[in-house]
């Protein structure tokens, strides 16, 4: 089966599984509605891992440098000094 690519901003995906765990805490949805909410908020929280991740290489990338690490445009001082 092919999975379909969502196309959703990561706050969004957020959003969304955050509504799904809400639901299946609410004890009021059926088993068989329970395991596609599950599937759903599987299928989210593998997007919203793959972009963190995404967004982690491409900070690394900006502030690595042959030399060290270097404050790039768009970056405060303090949170690159902050993660080391």
């Amino acid at each position: 089966m092919a999975e379909k690519k969502l196309e959703l901003t990561f706050e969004e995906a957020l959003e969304q599984l955050n509504k799904i765990v809400t639901q299946l805490e609410s004890e009021e949805v059926s088993l068989d509605r329970s395991l596609e909410l599950f599937a759903e908020g599987k299928r989210l929280a593998e997007f919203c891992q793959s972009q963190l991740a995404e967004a982690e290489e491409k900070i690394k990338t900006l502030i690595k440098t042959s030399t060290g690490f270097e404050e790039r445009p768009g970056l405060r001082g303090s949170e690159t000094k902050d993660r080391g």
